[in-house]
This record gives C-alpha cells, structure tokens and sequence, in this order.
C-alpha cells in the first residue's frame, strides 16, 4: 500500500465586474478582433476597489469546503499561490485562514508566478505522502489587474483576477496508475530567462511595479516547454496519452493551449478551455480552470487529468492525477 493526495473537494470564485474586450477600445489602440485572434480572450473579471487577493481566496475555500462537504477545523494546511499578496507580510494564507475560521493547523504562500498552482500542489502532495498533514487545501488566487501598465496594449489586455480552491487528502492505493490522486510531478526553473516575464518593482526597490512581458519570446518556450513537462510527468505516471482524459492547462493564451495539445497528440476536445471567460489570472488559472471543468460535468471521478503551466522565473511544471 501506499499513500496517495487524492482530490476530494475543490470551487472557484470571481470578482463581480466584467471587463469585455470591448472597454480597452476607449484608451488604447486595439480592438476586440485584435484581442480575440491573439490571444482566445473575450473578457476577464477585475477585482472592485478594496476587494484583496486574500479576499478572492477565502470566497474559493469556502465554495472549496462546500464541495468537500467539511468544515475548515478539519484542514491541515492551507497553501496560496499568489504572485499579488494583500501585503508584504503576513502571508496571505494566513489572512485566509482566519477568514474561513480554520483555527488550527498551518498557513503559507507559495510564489511561482503562473506556475505557481503547479508548485503548491507538488508541496501539498509532498506533504500528505510524508504524513506531516492528511488534508490540505491550495489555493491560486490573484489580482493581476492592480500590476498592470494600461498604457501597454501588449500585457494590460491579457491578464484578470480570480481564484480557485482544490482540498486534497490522504487516501491508502495501490502504488499504480490505477490509484486515485496524484500519480506524478515534474518542476523546473531557469533564472537566465527572468527578463522575459517581469515586474520591474517590488520590496527592495520600494515600488510596486507592472508587468512586463517579451510576448513572443515567451510563446516559443512555453509551448516547447510546456509539451515536455507533461510528457516527463506522465512518463513519471506510468501513463499514456491515450490514457488522459482532460488536459487542464495554464490559461494564459488559446495559441499556446493549441500548440502544446497539438505537441502531444492530443485533440482539444479533451482540454479543458475557460481563456476566453478569465483570461490569463496566473496562479488562479488551473484551479478555476479545474472546478469550471467539474461544474459543467467534464472531468468525473476517475478521469485522468494531467495540469501545466508556465510562468515567470521562468518557472514551469506538471501535474498527473487521478480524479
């Protein structure tokens, strides 16, 4: 026997306002046409005025808690991948605990850009397997739009806010594909690209800063980048991709969502698509991404699900799991 991180609950949240592409042809050189060919986006949502990344992230855990039919005293650990804390410190993981009443247990961020998900899963799953917790939630929660230079057409039109939440526990399998849970992890980073996918502010500097982004430079290695992490993680898995059932990926851009299914083999009618709704929300973009799959009846019980994204750093990874 072995021990397993198997899913057992997961919800998403998203500020009210909508923002369709349409809004940005009142300040800048674009169009609708123009976003939509680029990119697959439609519309994102944006956070209200006072409205904080720990915020988004509670409403998940709470829809999270719902799914999972518990209670937040029954959570171990709580984890947030964000890139935009509320604050310096304290962690907005913390913030989040004492917002769903979890009293007990431990809390902390994880910061790994868009890939950021894919890094708190792999610690959460770390941790279940190692029995220093049974039951741990993760969270990608961000307010992208409050780093965004609006004067800049090539980044300010990608990205939007939102969250999502995935509660994972301890579970005995077999020690094969077979089991439930995650199957397979695969992490990397690569420092000598940090000037492809910025913020040029931050702590030390004493400004917040905005977003700054080599588009086509990052296109070319997420795609290559993205297709052989997945491929390594299901080689990991013991798995096929015949045998997947969905692709969740890093919603970031409908091109490369379509040049890394394309890599490996697979039709897009098997990945899980929601681009065109949020936009690129970073390390909110799989967990939403996830629970919108489960909510209209995609991905069931069962279902082989492999997650991966990009982000700064760079930083890149994937997830193998049994739903």
């Amino acid at each position: 026997m072995s021990i397993r991180a198997k899913v057992a609950g997961i919800g998403h949240y998203l500020p009210q306002r909508v923002v369709p592409n349409a809004e940005f042809e009142k300040t800048l050189d674009t169009s609708d046409e123009w976003i939509r060919s680029r990119s697959g986006i439609e519309r994102r949502h944006f956070a209200a005025e006072g409205e904080t990344t720990s915020m988004l992230a509670a409403n998940a855990a709470e829809a999270a808690l719902k799914d999972a039919g518990l209670e937040a005293s029954e959570i171990d650990a709580l984890i947030v991948a964000t890139s935009t804390p509320d604050l310096t410190f304290p962690s907005a993981a913390t913030m989040v605990q004492a917002r769903i009443g979890m009293t007990g247990g431990f809390a902390f961020d994880v910061q790994a850009v868009c890939a950021g998900f894919v890094y708190a899963l792999s610690t959460a799953n770390a941790m279940i397997v190692a029995g220093q917790a049974k039951r741990v939630m993760v969270i990608g929660a961000e307010t992208f739009s409050r780093i965004m230079d609006w004067t800049d057409r090539g980044t300010c039109v990608l990205f939007g806010d939102g969250a999502g939440a995935l509660i994972l526990e301890s579970a005995e399998g077999e020690g094969t594909s077979a089991d439930r849970g995650i199957l397979s992890v695969d992490l990397h980073s690569d420092g000598q690209f940090r000037d492809l996918l910025y913020v040029d502010g931050g702590v030390s500097t004493q400004s917040t800063g905005h977003l700054r982004m080599e588009g086509k430079e990052v296109f070319r290695h997420a795609v290559e980048k993205l297709a052989q992490t997945a491929t390594t993680a299901m080689d990991k898995a013991g798995i096929t991709s015949d045998e997947v059932d969905w692709v969740v990926p890093h919603q970031a851009n409908i091109r490369i969502i379509n040049g890394t299914a394309k890599k490996l083999g697979l039709p897009m009618e098997r990945v899980v698509v929601t681009v065109q709704d949020h936009g690129n929300t970073s390390a909110a973009s799989i967990p939403l991404a996830l629970s919108v799959g489960k909510a209209e009846g995609k991905i069931k019980q069962g279902d082989v699900v492999v997650t991966e994204a990009i982000g700064g750093g760079l930083a890149w990874g994937a997830v193998v799991l049994r739903w």
